[in-house]
């Protein structure tokens, strides 16, 4: 599993017919900052990732990819290398919190 943020969403109106009606979002891979470990900073790499838990443009997310975005009930039958499992609330690294979800 990864940490994420959604950059942005995409259409495709000409696709298989297993994949119709599937949200996919544009998501950016993130990491914990290897100097200072006091915050999270982007891999600098994008994907396509179907949306299977209703998340938004700038929310972070938990990934998965490869045979196990693959294993959720609502990807075991769709062509799909990348899934969102998950909207991520905060962040802790050791006893330091590197992101917190703002209240809505």
């Amino acid at each position: 599993m990864l940490i994420a943020k959604v950059t942005g969403s995409m259409v495709a109106t000409q696709k298989v017919e297993a994949m119709k009606g599937h949200k996919l979002l544009v998501v950016e891979p993130y990491r914990v900052d290897p100097q200072s470990r006091d915050r999270l900073v982007t891999t600098g790499r994008s994907m396509v990732a179907v949306d299977t838990v209703g998340a938004g443009e700038g929310e972070l997310v938990v990934i998965t990819q490869g045979s196990s975005a693959r294993l959720t009930p609502e990807t075991k039958s769709l062509p799909v290398d990348t899934v969102i499992i998950g909207i991520i609330d905060s962040v802790a690294v050791g006893a330091k919190r590197v992101y917190q979800k703002e209240s809505q």
